[in-house]
């Protein structure tokens, strides 16, 4: 590991000025869970690290808009156990939960894990799935945006050299709507998912309907995969076992995986079908238990005439 300059600004405006010192050269750490580890191996060489961990105002978890809002530098564990996510988007903390083990959990932060972008990881399925967003920073001002469009290629985002992440926001889920997330793991549980899928679907008021799905995938691809056409079969159908089947084939045409000590290609297409439709079964499953946790008003006693 060559040598570093390193620097603990303490307000986003000190990031930027840092930012704009080293250029290129710098490279942002907050939980360096993934960033030691490149450093370590020299696939990446900074000649200065400007350290996150003191910077005020980017973590924490609360509401804002009517969406979950959650700081970039919220610690994965910090999700994973929020009373809010728990209580608003039970998905999402179960989601921070399978994130390899409790001591990287405390260490990673949300906005470094995606400005990783390993198409590996756990939560962006997740998150694509739910729709979320994420706001950029720097020198020249904020932008948002979608998940689904921020990953670009392997370990590559839209985020350019001089932008912090500093929130990620998930709108809640519409009425009639259930979510799911689910991993593939044919070794440790602390691994990298062999295939991960995971669904939001949302029914119409008969709650036999499909209104609205969305299904994204990980391990499977360069990038996380939102599986669009697999989405556009169940939208308008009854809900029905064929229908699901038929979206978990039209999943298996989205994904472009690469065989490794994980699984053959050929293995992790079939498999993101058999995911996709159990997280589709899952999140179905999941409506089903509100309906029934939910009390049926009483009916008002009859008086006699």
């Amino acid at each position: 590991m060559q040598p570093f300059e390193y620097r603990t600004p303490k307000s986003l405006k000190e990031v930027q000025q840092d930012l704009k010192q080293f250029g290129t050269d710098a490279k942002l750490v907050a939980g360096g869970t993934a960033l030691i580890i490149m450093m370590t191996q020299r696939l990446v060489r900074p000649t200065c690290l400007i350290s996150l961990r003191n910077v005020r105002g980017l973590s924490g978890v609360g509401e804002k808009n009517g969406a979950l809002s959650i700081g970039g530098l919220t610690t994965h564990r910090a999700v994973e156990t929020s009373p809010l996510v728990r209580r608003k988007l039970p998905v999402l903390a179960e989601t921070y939960r399978h994130v390899a083990t409790i001591r990287v959990r405390n260490m990673a932060t949300v906005g470094g894990g995606l400005a990783h972008a390993d198409p590996n990881q756990d939560p962006p399925p997740a998150l694509i799935a739910l729709g979320a967003t994420l706001k950029a920073s720097s020198a020249d001002g904020s932008r948002v945006i979608p998940l689904e469009e921020f990953f670009t290629d392997y370990y590559e985002t839209v985020l350019k050299p001089d932008e912090v992440i500093t929130e990620i926001s998930v709108p809640r889920l519409p009425p009639n709507s259930g979510a799911a997330y689910l991993k593939f793991l044919p070794r440790t549980a602390d691994d990298y998912a062999t295939v991960s899928a995971a669904a939001v679907v949302t029914l119409d008021r008969s709650k036999k309907i499909f209104s609205d799905v969305r299904i994204a995938l990980g391990s499977v691809g360069t990038t996380p995969i939102r599986a669009r056409d697999a989405e556009a079969v169940l939208r308008g159908q009854p809900v029905k076992a064929e229908a699901l089947r038929e979206a978990a084939e039209k999943a298996k045409q989205a994904v472009d995986p690469l065989s490794d000590f994980r699984g053959s290609a050929a293995y992790k297409k079939e498999m993101a079908g058999v995911f996709v439709r159990r997280a589709l079964e899952k999140a179905l499953e999941g409506l089903v238990r509100l309906a029934k946790a939910t009390p049926s008003r009483p009916a008002g006693k009859r008086k006699n005439k």
